[in-house]
């Protein structure tokens, strides 16, 4: 006689009502365990959307046919359209097409090492015979926006300025938060990154009008110029939600990339020692460390196309996902005790970068970024001994990252 299987009883998700944006920019870690154990892909109130929390279900809907990228209303309403990461087809194709070819690895690995080792030095050299520094404002920020800055063309902005406007847009992107209506709680939270966008075309502008009469070997200028008829040029509103993006997320993932895996090395001594004896060690470090703590931590999204199941919950078409990668790298049912770096861990492949073809376009760019500016920082301090009178504090919901990393060292 074959036994009849009782339906499963849902689980009760009336808490993810309490949740709310500053618990999740202050530790997201709690809410998103819960969600992994308890509803993969769950929707949660705060945020408006569907929240998918391993890393089975964000691989699945990053990589399935019946779901296409969107932007997040937050982050629409900052970077405007068409951005890189939330449009999709002829227009995706095209963006994408602009951007990768100064970022495939042949061509990186011809001008990276140049442009980012002598900005790594000039940093370091403010600092290094002063015994201690304040390593995410004096050293993994300034190198991350000046290399990028650099990059872009923007050499005659600051890198304070540069700074500036990807904070601004940070918190702008990740003012998330929605009523139960879907409008935004704090819609005042959106005027400082007004304010850097109107600074940025202020400062670019004019130098879009140059580059469009006199191309250079600027990252801008070849977005104007390539792939473009003989005497044209695509338009500048075109591509200025892409050089948002460009201002936050390729800014602010080699910054906290690196300083999270500075941390993270720091709470394994006998770990850190191994990396400062062998560079060679360095890629791993990073690898693990973009796992142990995603710079761009749920920052990305889906929408489906059509009526679909995924992981039990019915979407129908329109529905949007919100792809949490910094849970998904925290999945114990991919890795053992994913809360702890851990240098010798098995190198499963992570999502800090994303899936699909949505994933980063810059991933080999941010990893030498970070390479070359670890490189240089265990060159010049090998004995660095995080300050443990200072606390070290993590903050981002949708990008994540120490905001200070207090160093000290015997010169």
């Amino acid at each position: 006689m074959t036994a009849v299987q009782q339906p499963t009883t849902p689980p009760d998700l009336s808490w993810l009502e309490s949740v709310s944006m500053s618990q999740l920019e202050r530790n997201p870690y709690p809410t998103y365990e819960r969600l992994r154990r308890e509803a993969p892909l769950a929707f949660v109130p705060v945020l408006g959307s569907y929240v998918a929390s391993t890393a089975e279900v964000c691989r699945e809907v990053a990589t399935s046919p019946d779901f296409e990228a969107v932007i997040t209303p937050a982050g629409g309403r900052t970077f405007g359209h068409p951005a890189i990461i939330g449009v999709n087809g002829d227009i995706h194709a095209d963006l994408r097409g602009m951007v990768e070819p100064q970022l495939q690895p042949v061509e990186v690995d011809r001008w990276v090492d140049d442009l980012v080792r002598p900005i790594a030095r000039r940093y370091l050299e403010a600092f290094e015979d002063s015994g201690r520094a304040e390593l995410v404002g004096d050293y993994c920020e300034p190198v991350s926006v000046r290399s990028l800055g650099d990059l872009l063309g923007l050499q005659s902005v600051s890198s304070d300025q540069l700074r500036d406007w990807f904070h601004k847009l940070n918190r702008s992107f990740t003012n998330a938060g929605v009523d139960e209506d879907g409008e935004f709680l704090n819609p005042e939270g959106f005027r400082e990154g007004d304010e850097a966008k109107a600074e940025i075309r202020a400062t670019v502008d004019p130098l879009i009008d140059q580059w469009i009469a006199e191309p250079a070997d600027t990252a801008i200028s070849h977005w104007l110029h390539d792939g473009m008829p003989p005497g044209q040029t695509r338009e500048r509103e075109y591509i200025y939600p892409t050089i948002y993006v460009y201002l936050l997320g390729a800014m602010q993932e080699p910054g906290h990339g690196l300083a999270s895996t500075l941390v993270g090395l720091f709470s394994r001594p006998e770990q850190m020692e191994e990396v400062v004896d062998d560079p060679a060690l360095i890629p791993r470090a990073i690898s693990e460390g973009m796992r142990w703590t995603s710079p761009i931590w749920s920052a990305t999204a889906r929408i489906s196309t059509r009526d679909v199941t995924v992981a039990g919950v019915d979407l129908p078409a329109g529905t949007p996902v919100i792809l949490s990668y910094g849970a998904a790298n925290h999945d114990t049912g991919r890795y053992d005790a994913p809360t702890e770096f851990d240098l010798h861990r098995p190198p499963l492949p992570h999502l800090a970068f994303g899936a699909g073809n949505h994933a980063c376009a810059g991933i080999y760019y941010a990893n030498q970024v970070m390479r070359i500016a670890m490189e240089e920082l265990f060159e010049a301090i090998p004995n660095l001994e995080r300050d443990t009178s200072e606390d070290v504090e993590f903050w981002g919901w949708g990008f994540r990252g120490p905001t200070t990393l207090h160093c000290t060292w015997e010169v």
